[in-house]
């Protein structure tokens, strides 16, 4: 939905692929949620049972094709725009408001904690800190279930990143924190602890989450 609407304040087409990331029954699914805000903004959606991954899939790939075929030239967003070349640059700018905000409060954030799926949240931030020397206080909560692969794409967009910034910290392996121990059952599916959490936020605080 977000690059549904970035397309529609500047004017441009949009064509999103959604894959069926989360194995939900439900037969409004299709109608609601991102998929209808997306539609609201203009968006030609196509809907495709792939199941989840946080690569490069066939659909994406066949949708650039359609656009070239009909005399388009697509500029062409991955899931969570994380495999783009420039996907981890944005939270790199975050690490820089964060640094300014500390410094107008008089004290600096311990750990910064952030949902992990396809990577350029995760990533950015990371390298975004590293300038002085707190990648590791960037703390990944891992929401794909495939953690291996998430670890990995995550390592390998901050160590682009890094070089797009000319960081001049070497970006490891052990400087991607990820917590793995709460992505269950699967994607999009909570479980009974995070729906018990979910009730209790909203009964004690009001707050939907």
């Amino acid at each position: 939905r977000m690059v549904a609407a970035v397309a529609a304040k500047i004017g441009m087409k949009c064509l999103l692929v959604q894959e069926s990331w989360v194995p939900h029954e439900d037969a409004v699914y299709d109608r609601v949620g991102n998929i209808l805000l997306s539609r609201i903004m203009g968006a030609e959606l196509r809907l495709v049972d792939e199941g989840f991954d946080i690569g490069i899939r066939r659909s994406w790939e066949k949708a650039l094709y359609e656009v070239k075929a009909r005399g388009g030239r697509p500029y062409a967003i991955p899931a969570g725009a994380s495999v783009h070349e420039k996907g981890g640059l944005g939270y790199v700018g975050f690490a820089e408001e964060g640094r300014a905000q500390e410094k107008q409060l008089g004290f600096a954030f311990d750990y910064i904690v952030v949902c992990t799926v396809t990577g350029s949240t995760h990533a950015g931030m990371l390298v975004g800190f590293a300038e002085d020397g707190r990648q590791c206080n960037v703390i990944g909560v891992d929401a794909s279930a495939t953690p291996t692969k998430t670890k990995a794409q995550v390592l390998n967009i901050a160590q682009h990143t890094a070089k797009l910034v000319d960081l001049e910290t070497e970006i490891v392996e052990d400087d991607v924190v990820l917590f793995e121990e709460y992505a269950y059952p699967c994607y999009g599916i909570p479980s009974e602890e995070t729906k018990e959490a979910i009730r209790l936020c909203a009964r004690l605080k009001g707050i939907i989450t």
